[in-house]
């Protein structure tokens, strides 16, 4: 009896104690090529491993949301290791460096991270033509900078959005996203920089986006807009626009449509 009910128990025990079991390491184990002004804010991965004998070789970088001021890292980031895992996925959840005004800080860590999985693909079981990049809010806006910017082995094969950040133009963009990355009056040049749906072409990979219609922190015209572009440029996508959920509900069962999501979610990745 006591055996069944420490199974149980066992059973029972919150996704977040599961996700705490990632290896964390250091990102740049010197220092990295751009300082933020913040030594004691440093860039770090948290490394999920599937079970050998299920991993697939898909690997996928998440970056966790937070206006580019802090990190929503459980919802938006390590409680979602066993899923994927589950899945034969591994999970590398990035604690990016906060901007403080200095607009390649996030986007040199996540390249960075893209390249280390790569590095390590041997070692994790990877293929290095398998990983995706994953971002909530405004790291769906730095995760569809890598999407839409990087090259080489910085580049990711697939990209998972959740009510993304897409663009900076004022009066679309989230506020304090926009400042905390390119200051109070960026210059226009800059501006569309960061104004990914500016950037979409047909070498932009296939996309997974997923918000609610009700957000009233991050415009659904963000990710529409970038649907939009997507489409014109011939771009896989699947667009998700559920009807309640309001903003920020990551991985929380208490979002309506949670389940539909994880299950759309996973025939998705089935699908290529």
């Amino acid at each position: 009896m006591l055996k069944t009910l420490f199974a149980c128990a066992l059973f029972l025990i919150p996704s977040m104690a599961m996700a705490q079991q990632g290896l964390e390491m250091d990102l740049w184990p010197t220092s990295p090529k751009t300082s933020n002004g913040d030594p004691n804010d440093q860039a770090k991965v948290t490394v999920f491993l599937p079970e050998k004998k299920k991993a697939t070789g898909r690997a996928i970088l998440i970056c966790p949301g937070g206006g580019y001021h802090h990190l929503a890292f459980e919802k938006e980031g390590t409680l979602w290791a066993p899923y994927f895992n589950a899945q034969g996925i591994a999970v590398i959840v990035l604690k990016y460096r906060m901007p403080h005004g200095v607009s390649n800080v996030p986007r040199e860590d996540a390249e960075e991270a893209m390249r280390l999985i790569r590095r390590m693909s041997e070692a994790w079981n990877i293929n290095t033509s398998d990983v995706g990049i994953m971002g909530f809010s405004a790291g769906g806006h730095l995760a569809s900078t890598i999407a839409t910017h990087s090259k080489g082995d910085a580049a990711p094969n697939f990209q998972i959005l959740f009510y993304p950040v897409i663009t900076m133009e004022a009066g679309v963009t989230h506020q304090g996203s926009r400042e905390n990355l390119l200051g109070k009056k960026p210059k226009r040049k800059l501006l569309n920089e960061y104004c990914n749906e500016q950037h979409v072409t047909a070498a932009t990979p296939r996309a997974f986006i997923v918000l609610a219609h009700n957000d009233k922190s991050v415009s659904p015209l963000n990710s529409i807009g970038y649907y939009e572009e997507l489409c014109h440029h011939k771009v896989p996508t699947s667009l998700h626009i559920y009807p309640e959920g309001g903003h920020g509900f990551g991985i929380l069962e208490s979002f309506p449509n949670h389940y539909e999501m994880m299950t759309e979610l996973r025939e998705w990745l089935r699908s290529f």
